[in-house]
């Protein structure tokens, strides 16, 4: 599993969080809501946890 801070604006944090969810070699476990950076009101962070996709085996 991964833990990752993401910052930028809403709208970067929002298209990259939409890559997250689409892309099949990954499982988003959990994002955060977004923090606003101190000294910046352009800015935020939000949190990810995300780990690599498991291909079910075919027994």
């Amino acid at each position: 599993m991964l833990k990752i801070r993401l910052q930028g604006t809403t709208n970067d944090i929002k298209w990259f969080r939409k890559i997250l969810e689409r892309d099949k070699r990954i499982e988003l476990l959990s994002i955060s809501e977004p923090f606003s950076n101190k000294g910046t009101k352009k800015y935020f962070r939000v949190y990810a946890e995300v780990k690599k996709h498991q291909k079910e085996s075919m027994n």
